[in-house]
Parts: structure tokens; sequence; C-alpha cells
């Protein structure tokens, strides 16, 4: 098949490529698809984009009108998909439905640590010959309770990580892991979790159940100087009530490998550039906020299995073939989010 790769960046076409053997013609672009964009993927049969890709009504029918039948998603979220439209142009749609989720929980828990014992200031203080330690003081993490809210494979790594560190587990998940409580994980009520837990940990798709999900009054749950984690989705947090818990000094630390309004500053250089997104800029003012860059999946065993399961999901869509990885509209027809 004919395949434009979106949002694409060298890393993308030196693992597609690689796995790629000739099956298919790829070409890559860095332009990201917009309602404006849409125009550079006429005539191609298949569309490869990117989990900060806008996927709307208005750019799913300039690709239908354009030839596009199938949107080969490079990531496990498709909340970026406007799912019912997709479905009546008949585009069809598939994702990486599973890619390492040791990669996510291995990165929540380097943001835990890195905010606990303060690693991101030590390493600017030594950097410039300040060798005190005042102000780095942490927290045995062992023998401390950690609330993780969803718990499928990348919570339940996540879990057996920090039960290794003497841990104590809560878990709020709709369908308890049996994995999870093999590990002596509690699964308990969501306000429960969050006023016990002191770091909280998110491992939930983005839903219109979960759609801000931790907002002003769930914050105010937790306990004084707790720690929260998001490697999830950004739209997971109300960012303005996460903000004001943080200028009240209820919370301790934050980790966000993600932020709800993310597309127009990840995955782009903008060194050179002003951040115009007052909101963004602010959580950036806080010494005890940790922000990184959408890279928690960002592995070479993930992207391994991200190219793997892009080629294979061209390969069964070009054979007529059915997989594990279409994803289809919800049956109240409900647009994502």
């Amino acid at each position: 098949m004919r395949c434009l790769v979106t949002s694409s960046r060298p890393y993308d076409q030196e693992i597609l490529n690689a796995a790629n053997h000739g099956h298919h013609e790829f070409r890559f672009v860095e332009t990201p698809l917009r309602e404006d964009t849409a125009a550079v993927a006429h005539g191609y049969p298949a569309v490869c984009p990117f989990v900060d890709d806008t996927l709307n009504s208005a750019v799913l029918e300039a690709l239908a009108q354009g030839g596009t039948r199938l949107l080969a998603l490079r990531s496990t979220g498709f909340n970026h998909v406007d799912l019912p439209t997709a479905e009546r142009l008949g585009l069809t749609v598939m994702r990486v439905r599973d890619y390492s989720p040791y990669a996510v929980a291995e990165f929540a828990l380097g943001l835990m640590l890195t905010l606990n014992r303060h690693l991101h200031k030590a390493y600017n203080r030594v950097r410039e010959g300040n060798f005190l330690l005042d102000g780095l003081l942490g927290f045995d993490m062992h023998g401390k309770t950690v609330g993780l809210i969803g718990t499928g494979k990348i919570g339940a790594a996540l879990a057996r990580i920090l039960h290794g560190m003497g841990c104590q587990l809560l878990g709020y998940d709709p369908y308890p892991n049996p994995i999870c409580q093999s590990l002596g994980m509690q699964y308990v009520g969501l306000d429960t979790l969050l006023g016990e837990s002191r770091i909280v940990s998110l491992h939930l798709p983005l839903t219109p159940d979960t759609y801000h999900l931790i907002d002003a009054e769930r914050l105010a749950r937790m306990p004084q100087g707790a720690l929260l984690i998001n490697t999830s989705r950004g739209a997971l947090i109300d960012t303005s009530a996460l903000i004001a818990a943080l200028k009240s000094r209820h919370l301790g630390a934050v980790g966000l490998d993600v932020y709800e309004e993310e597309a127009e500053l990840y995955f782009h250089n903008l060194c050179d550039d002003i951040i115009c997104d007052d909101t963004f800029a602010r959580l950036l003012t806080f010494p005890n906020v940790v922000v990184t860059g959408h890279q928690a999946f960002f592995t070479a065993e993930a992207l391994h299995t991200i190219a793997t399961t892009t080629i294979a999901n061209l390969d069964d869509f070009a054979a007529g073939r059915e997989n594990g990885n279409i994803v289809r509209a919800p049956a109240t027809g409900a647009p994502q989010p």
C-alpha cells in the first residue's frame, strides 16, 4: 500500500523502514494533520498519523475525499479520532493495541523518584558548584502507599516494580487485575484511593467518562504533600484546578509527561519561539513540577513494537483480513472527546 506517515521524525522513518522489508511504499512528512494540511494526504490509500494529529470530522472528510481508506494509528490511544465520522465515511481505523508497558511504567517511576529525591534540582545545583543538601530532603518509598488509577498492562507493570520496592498498593479500576491482586493490591473506590495514597499515578485511556477525572474536588481529597503522576493523557487532569492546588501548596509535587493542550507544543522544537500557552508556562514556574514532552513510550523496544504492529496492520488491511487492532465507534455513537 501507498502510505503517508504524518508528524514523522527521523526515528519513525528508520524504524518503519526497517520493519517494512519493502512491503509498502512510505512517504514521510513532518507535517501534522490538520484541517489546513489534510490535502497532503490526497491520493494515499493509507495514512499513518501520530497521537497529536487532528482527526476530527473535517479532516476525515478531506481524507476520504482524497482516497484514503485506512488510518493506521501509531498509537494505542484513539481519543483524537472522530470514530462515528470515520465509520460513516467507510474509513478503517487500526491502532497499536499494545507496546512495551515497561517503557511507560519505568518512566512513571522515574518521575516519582525525580520529584521525591529532587534529582532535577540536585543536577542543576552540582553543575553550578552548589553541594548543599538544603531543600533536597525526600522520603523512603518503601512502606508508603501508592495508588494506581488504572491497572491494565502498564498499571500492572508499575505495580510489580513498586511491590518490589516494598510499597503498599491501592488500585482503582472497574476490572480488577488478578496480577495486581496477587501482589497484595487492594481495590478501593476512587475517593478512598486519593485520600490514602502518598503517591498517585494515572494509567487510564481518555474517554468521555475519564475527561477531567482529576478535578478540583478530587485534588482536594489528596493528602497534603502528595505526589501526582500522569503518563497517560493530559485531559485526565483539569489543569486549571491542578495549578490552583499547587498554588495553595496542597500538592507536594507533580510529574507530567502529558498535557491537555499539548498538540501545539509537543514533538516540535520551539526553543527559538515564544510559547503563548499561559497555562503551560505557569506550570513550568513551579519548582515542584517536572514536565516532560510525552516521551514515556520512547524506548527502542516500544518503537520496534509500534513499527511491526503498524506494518502488520497495513498487511492485514491490504489482504482484507480482520485483526484485533481495528477500532470502531462506541455502540451509542457518541463522538470521542
